[in-house]
């Protein structure tokens, strides 16, 4: 007999915790937007990528991207937070999936 509340609990923690994993994942590229670290990735180190730029294309994005990091009203102090508050998302992003693996594996823990 399945038991239906331990099923909609491990549902409802499941949808939570990937909401919450995905909100700091998003949350973590915001701020490193912000302290002026774009993360864009050239064709030639990611083959994979669904849309492959031209090198003059790139240059155009590049140069796009120089300006705006000119146009940030940040302090260089706010800069930094918002560097620190970005990786600090990604960390906290990682130890979840670690614990998930950890919670998954049960020769991890017993």
């Amino acid at each position: 007999m399945i038991d239906w509340a331990a099923f909609l609990v491990v549902a409802a923690a499941a949808l939570v915790s990937s909401a919450i994993v995905v909100s700091l994942y998003s949350l973590g590229l915001r701020l490193l937007t912000t302290a002026g670290r774009i993360p864009t990735v050239d064709p030639a180190e990611f083959t994979g990528a669904i849309t492959v730029l031209s090198p003059a294309r790139a240059a155009k994005e590049a140069k796009k991207a120089r300006k705006a990091r000119k146009a940030n009203p940040l302090t260089a102090s706010q800069k930094r937070l918002a560097l620190v508050s970005g990786y600090a998302c990604f960390t906290i992003c990682a130890l979840a999936v670690l614990y998930g693996v950890y919670l998954i594996i049960p020769a991890l823990h017993s």
